[in-house]
C-alpha cells in the first residue's frame, strides 16, 4: 500500500505510514495534542512554580501554558487498583510540591525560564515515564552555582567582553576571574550531543564557562540551558574558521605540543600563565583520547583561559577514571550509570520548531498506544550487514526476548511472544517506531502485521519518520529530523538499538532505560550470536578510552581499574559506567 504523507510541518522526508493490525493505513492526525489517557490538574504544577518564583523574593515568572502540559504520562503511571494511589492522603501543598518537582526534574531545572521561549523544556517529562534516577542535591547546587557563574561569565558581560580582548590580542591573562571551554562539533548529531555532554561535565569539574559554537546545521536544534545567558557563541569572536583551524595537525593541539616535547606537567610547573598561547586546542576525537586525562594534564590545562574542545566520543567515562575527580564525582552522581542521562536532561531542550515535528509525530503514531516499542537499526558502511542478516537477528531477537506482538498461525499456536500481555482482557494497543535510514525494515514488519493478525486480536501500528538513505550532518533539516526522532525514541515504554550507536546511546539515555543491544556481527557475512543482549547500564560506551592511564602500570586494563567502569556490552575494547 502507498505510504502516507508526513504531518504538516515535519520534514519532507518524514512520515513513511503507517499500518495497523485493523487493516488499513492509518492518517496521521495534525496537530500537538497531550497523550490522551489521563488527564491531570495541570493547574496544581502552575501554581507550584508561581510559588517558587515569589517565594525568593524575586519578580513573577511569565508562564503559559500549552495544550501539552495539561496532562500527565498515559494511564499505565496511574495509580493501578492494586496498589491505589500513593498521592491521595497528601494534603494539598504536598501535592503541588510534588508536582512542581516533577516538572523541574527533580530539581534539575530552574524555573527561571519562560515557557513559551522553549516548550519543551517543561514538556518533555510528560511523555516519558518517571525517571528511576533521582538527582543529587549536591548536583542541584552545583547546577545552580554554574548558573550563576554562567550569568556573571558569559556572552555580553564585562567579564566575557574583556577575556575576548585578551583573546584577540594573543594574551594568556593571569588571575583571570573565568576560564572557558569552547565546544566545536563534529561528526554526527549522536556524537556530538554526547561529546558537549562530557564538556559540560569537565566544565562543571574545573569551574569553566561553557560556550558552543554553533555551524548552520547545528544552529536553532536547541534552546539554551542556562537561564539569564546564552551558551552561543556570539558575532564577532576572534576565532572565526574553527574548521580549517582546529584540526589533528593544529599547533595549537594540546595533544601535539606534548608530542612535539613543547610543554608537559614539569614544564609547566613554574612557568606563568601569561607566558603561555592565548588559547589551546583540546583534541579528543576518537582515533586520539589519551592526551589529557593524567592528573600533571589537569595541571596543565588549568593554566589555559581559554580552551577549544573538539570530540566525537563520550569522554565522560575517562573523569571517573582519575583520583583527583573521585570525590567530587561521587558527590555529583551516587548513581554512576545516571551522569549522561542527568546531564543530557539538563542540557538538551529542541527548540520550539523541533519539539512542533516531536509534537506531530507523537500525536500520529505514539499517542493512543498501550504500549511503545523503540526500534533503532543502524547498519555502518565499514561494516555493511546484508539487510536479510540484519532482519534476522530482529527477528531471532524478538523471539528470544518476546518483543513483538505474537502472530497467530493456523494452528493456533503464536510466533514472537509479547512481553506484555492485554489489559483485563482488553485489546492492546501496540506502536512499533522503526527509526532507521533504511526503509526495509519498516516495510517488512508492517507486512507481518498486515499480512496475519496478532495471536492475542490486539492492535499493532508500524510507524517509521523518515528514511533518508544517508547520513546528511551537515544540512540543518537532516540534523532537527534526526533529533526528533531521538525524542520519540526515548518516549518509548521497551527500546532496542544497535549496537555502536551514538544515537541509540543519546534516546536510551535520556529515558533512563536499559535497552536491548543488537549486538555487531563479526563481519558482514556472519550473524551476530547471540543477537541481542540486555544492557546492564543506561550510560552510553566509551568507545576509544585512553590506552593507558598515567598511574596505572603499562598494558594494564583500563575496565577493571575500578568498580564502577567496566567494559561495554557492544564494543569490548570501550567502558562504561555501571551503578
Amino acid at each position: 500500500m502507498d505510504a502516507k504523507r508526513a504531518p504538516a510541518g515535519a520534514h519532507n522526508k518524514a512520515g513513511i505510514g503507517v499500518w495497523t493490525a485493523r487493516g488499513r493505513d492509518k492518517e496521521p492526525r495534525r496537530g500537538c495534542r497531550p497523550p490522551p489517557e489521563l488527564l491531570v490538574v495541570g493547574f496544581l504544577g502552575t501554581m507550584a512554580l508561581l510559588v517558587l518564583s515569589f517565594g525568593g523574593g524575586g519578580g513573577l515568572m511569565p508562564i503559559g501554558l500549552p495544550r501539552t502540559e495539561l496532562v500527565q504520562r498515559p494511564g499505565r503511571d496511574a495509580a493501578s487498583p492494586v496498589h491505589g494511589d500513593p498521592d491521595r492522603d497528601k494534603p494539598a501543598s504536598s501535592l503541588r510540591q510534588d508536582q512542581a518537582d516533577v516538572r523541574l526534574l527533580g530539581g534539575l531545572l530552574s524555573p527561571a525560564f519562560g515557557e513559551q521561549s522553549c516548550r519543551s523544556r517543561y514538556a518533555s517529562y510528560l511523555y516519558r515515564r518517571p525517571s528511576p534516577f533521582r538527582s543529587s542535591s549536591y548536583l542541584v547546587e552545583r547546577l545552580r552555582r554554574y548558573e550563576a557563574r554562567h550569568r556573571r561569565c558569559g556572552p555580553g558581560s564585562p567579564i566575557f567582553n574583556e577575556a575576548v580582548e585578551h583573546l584577540r590580542s594573543g594574551r594568556n591573562a593571569a588571575r583571570s576571574e573565568c576560564q572557558y571551554a569552547v565546544w566545536t562539533p563534529f561528526n554526527g548529531l549522536g556524537n556530538r550531543m554526547l561529546a558537549l555532554a562530557s564538556t559540560f561535565l569537565y566544565a562543571l569539574l574545573t569551574d569553566r564557562v561553557l560556550l558552543v559554537h554553533a555551524p548552520h546545521e547545528f544552529d536553532g536544534l536547541f534552546c539554551d540551558p542556562f537561564p539569564g545567558s546564552s551558551w552561543t557563541l556570539p558575532a564577532g569572536f576572534p576565532i572565526a574558521d574553527f574548521e580549517g583551524t582546529f584540526t589533528m595537525t593544529s599547533p595549537a593541539s594540546y595533544k601535539n605540543m606534548k608530542q612535539a616535547g613543547a610543554i608537559s606537567g614539569d614544564h609547566l610547573t613554574n612557568v606563568t600563565a601569561e607566558a603561555l598561547p592565548a588559547y589551546m586546542f583540546l583534541d579528543l576525537i576518537q582515533s586520539y583520547t589519551g592526551a589529557a586525562f593524567c592528573e600533571a594534564d589537569q595541571r596543565v590545562l588549568a593554566k589555559f583561559n581559554w580552551m577549544v574542545v573538539k570530540s566525537d566520543v563520550y569522554f565522560a567515562t575517562a573523569f571517573f577514571l582519575m583520583p583527583a575527580y573521585g570525590r567530587e564525582l561521587a558527590r555529583l552522581f551516587p548513581e554512576k550509570e545516571a551522569v549522561f542521562h542527568h546531564l543530557a536532561r539538563y542540557l538538551f531542550h529542541p527548540s520550539n520548531d523541533v519539539w512542533g515535528i516531536v509534537c506531530r509525530l507523537y500525536e500520529a503514531y505514539l499517542a493512543g498506544a498501550d504500549e511503545r516499542l523503540g526500534l533503532q537499526v543502524r547498519v555502518f558502511p565499514e561494516l555493511p550487514v546484508p539487510f536479510e542478516t540484519m532482519y534476522g537477528q530482529i527477528m531471532r531477537c524478538s523471539a528470544q526476548e518476546g518483543l513483538l506482538p505474537r502472530v497467530a498461525r493456523d494452528d493456533g499456536a503464536g510466533r514472537n511472544s509479547s512481553a506484555v500481555p492485554p489489559r483485563d482482557g482488553a485489546k492492546k494497543m501496540t506502536s512499533i517506531l522503526v527509526t532507521s535510514l533504511s526503509p526495509e525494515y519498516y516495510e517488512r514488519i508492517r507486512g507481518v502485521y498486515r499480512s496475519n493478525s496478532t495471536d492475542a486480536g490486539g492492535h499493532v501500528a508500524v510507524h517509521q519518520p523518515s528514511h533518508e538513505g544517508a547520513q546528511h550532518t551537515e544540512a540543518r533539516g537532516h540534523n532537527q529530523l534526526a533529533l526528533a526522532e531521538i525524542y520519540l525514541l526515548s518516549f518509548c515504554d521497551r527500546i532496542v538499538t544497535t549496537a555502536v550507536s551514538t544515537f541509540g546511546y543519546v534516546a536510551h539515555g535520556l529515558a533512563g532505560v536499559r535497552p536491548l543491544v543488537l549486538l555487531r556481527a563479526p563481519s558482514p557475512e556472519m550473524p551476530a550470536e547471540p543477537p541481542c543482549v540486555r544492557s546492564l547500564s543506561v550510560e552510553p560506551c566509551l568507545h576509544a578510552p585512553p590506552q593507558q592511564m598515567c598511574d596505572a602500570p603499562e598494558g594494564s586494563d583500563i575496565g577493571t581499574r575500578v568498580p564502577s567502569v567496566q567494559h561495554c556490552e557492544d564494543v569490548h575494547r570501550g567502558v562504561k559506567l555501571f551503578s
